[in-house]
């Protein structure tokens, strides 16, 4: 702890750019290293989920994702459950017009109502094409949707926003009661995101499969700017993983997945993460450089339409390749934008890892 005063204190955090993995004796083939992830009854080949940002998840990319190895998780909030076809709606959220313009534009087409009959229909044609369904909702929207969810037959359910907490005080009779919502969902659900150990612990002890650390977004919020709050994702999901190991204890068994869900840009990123603690990693921006991503190089997120306090800023990035180019390689461009697989694969082959729980065991080395 640090002394900002006489009466406040601060802890010091860490970004995964103040982290970096240390070399160990041994090296292993590429060949011998298993990325595969298991949560509930579904394996994955890949620890990567796509996140649940129209930017870069369509039905169809969702379906890609999870034909790569990964998970593609669709957004039932999003264009695609408040437009049959969004196509014009895209057009216009594509166009390259200033920050104060595009934000205006978001808010008008996002003000569309969520129709259920399109919710139905966009899982369906997930199911259809035998992939994993998973799909989210914020927390201000899982309680007025509940029932569409528990009749979809979902194999995850996300519960994402900028931070969730497994109790809400305050508010009418549609209030989150997110204990009673999971136990009586049988799908596993991934709750997020979080950033400390007491908040993790809470979700835990709640039901959550999953814990989302961060705060999702990426390059594409301003949360630090307007409402003050960061996240140093290296410490957050260390911090986690500690309240995993506790709750591992308390529970008799019970293991919760971490997802690192922030700041997750470059196959280096993935890999820090996994070494600090997470199973998983949620990514956005990397997806929005892939010629199929519905936004066509612009990224945004939900934060960004915000009806009376938008915090997101579109952004854009250089379409570099192919959806499964970006995930499973070959990359062309040296800086670890395509090819997230390949280079955790490397990561871990390079420092004598076969799997992702025995490399979140690795020492990492602090720049100071």
């Amino acid at each position: 702890m640090y002394e900002l005063s006489r009466s406040n204190r601060a802890t010091v955090a860490y970004s995964f750019d103040d982290v970096a993995i240390a070399p160990q004796r041994r090296t292993r083939s590429d060949s011998e290293v298993d990325l595969s992830w298991r949560i509930d009854a579904v394996t994955f080949d890949l620890p990567i989920v796509a996140a649940p940002m129209d930017s870069v998840m369509s039905p169809e990319t969702a379906i890609e994702m999870s034909r790569l190895g990964g998970l593609g998780v669709l957004n039932l909030e999003g264009l695609w459950t408040r437009y049959e076809d969004p196509t014009e709606q895209y057009a216009q959220l594509t166009e390259d017009v200033d920050q104060v313009t595009i934000t205006r534009r978001m808010q008008q087409i996002y003000a569309e109502p969520v129709k259920e009959e399109l919710m139905v229909a966009r899982l369906q044609q997930l199911r259809a094409a035998g992939v994993p369904v998973a799909a989210s909702l914020s927390p201000a929207r899982t309680q007025e949707y509940a029932h569409v969810i528990e009749k979809a037959g979902l194999d995850f359910f996300v519960i994402r926003g900028t931070t969730v907490s497994a109790e809400h005080v305050g508010g009418g009779d549609d209030v989150l009661n997110l204990k009673d919502f999971i136990y009586r969902f049988d799908t596993p659900v991934l709750v997020g995101g979080v950033a400390t150990y007491r908040a993790a612990l809470h979700l835990m002890r709640a039901g959550a499969a999953g814990v989302l650390v961060g705060f999702g977004g990426g390059a594409t919020h301003t949360t630090a700017s307007v409402l003050g709050i960061e996240v140093p994702m290296a410490s957050a999901v260390s911090d986690v993983a500690e309240a995993r190991r506790d709750y591992l204890e308390e529970s008799g068994g019970r293991y919760v997945h971490i997802i690192a869900d922030g700041a997750v840009g470059r196959s280096g990123d993935i890999a820090k993460a996994i070494a600090c603690g997470a199973d998983a990693v949620m990514v956005g921006s990397p997806l929005a450089r892939a010629a199929e991503a519905p936004g066509k190089g612009w990224h945004w997120g939900s934060e960004a339409w915000h009806s009376s306090l938008p915090r997101g800023e579109r952004t854009y990035f250089e379409q570099v390749g192919t959806f499964e180019e970006v995930v499973v390689g070959p990359s062309r461009v040296p800086d670890g934008t395509m090819n997230l697989a390949g280079g955790l694969r490397k990561s871990m082959a390079m420092t004598g890892y076969t799997d992702i729980k025995s490399f979140q065991r690795i020492e990492l080395i602090l720049h100071r």
